[in-house]
């Protein structure tokens, strides 16, 4: 790789880094040609997309980020082959790791970057599986809006029910 080349390639991951609030830096290594077509396969149908980089690129580009202090708790984790990945979700690429490692050794995740707080170690992709997608949490809000106001009325309609009950029973006493 020549200078401009580089060049181009650290402004690319520049850019990337600065546009995705989630990314994952995972080691695929010792994964078949097979496997790690696989692999992407299952990124793409789940709008992952995954980047094999090299380490000092990587570094260079978080370092020339706008957010570079953001990044400093993440830079141990560019040792040893490197396999980036990005995502809309931040729980995405945790469940895709998780469901191909069911059947491989690898990817491990060496690091997580979401939304400025960096989760590191293999140890932290069930918690990051188990992370709620902005959808998931729109849809708890709004039960939990929803729920008192069926409290309501249902309590009205059970209320009326029974005055109308009552209102009947003392009809045919008179």
């Amino acid at each position: 790789m020549n200078k401009s080349e580089k060049t181009t390639a650290i402004a690319e991951l520049k850019d990337k880094f600065e546009n995705n609030k989630f990314f994952y830096v995972t080691d695929s290594s010792t994964l078949t040609v097979e496997e790690v077509n696989n692999l992407r396969r299952k990124c793409f149908e789940s709008d992952v997309e995954m980047k094999v980089v090299k380490n000092t690129i990587a570094i260079k580009a978080l370092e020339a980020s706008s957010e570079a202090s953001a990044y400093t708790d993440l830079m141990d984790a560019f040792k040893g082959p490197t396999t980036l990945l990005f995502s809309e979700q931040a729980n995405m690429p945790a469940k895709i790791i998780a469901e191909f490692r069911k059947t491989h050794e690898r990817p491990l995740l060496k690091a997580a970057f979401i939304e400025s707080d960096v989760y590191s170690g293999d140890d932290q992709l069930d918690a990051l599986a188990a992370l709620k997608s902005k959808e998931d949490l729109i849809g708890d809000v709004v039960l939990l809006l929803q729920s008192p106001i069926k409290n309501v009325l249902g309590a009205l309609q059970s209320g009326g029910n029974t005055l109308s009950g009552l209102l009947k029973a003392l009809e045919q006493r008179g």
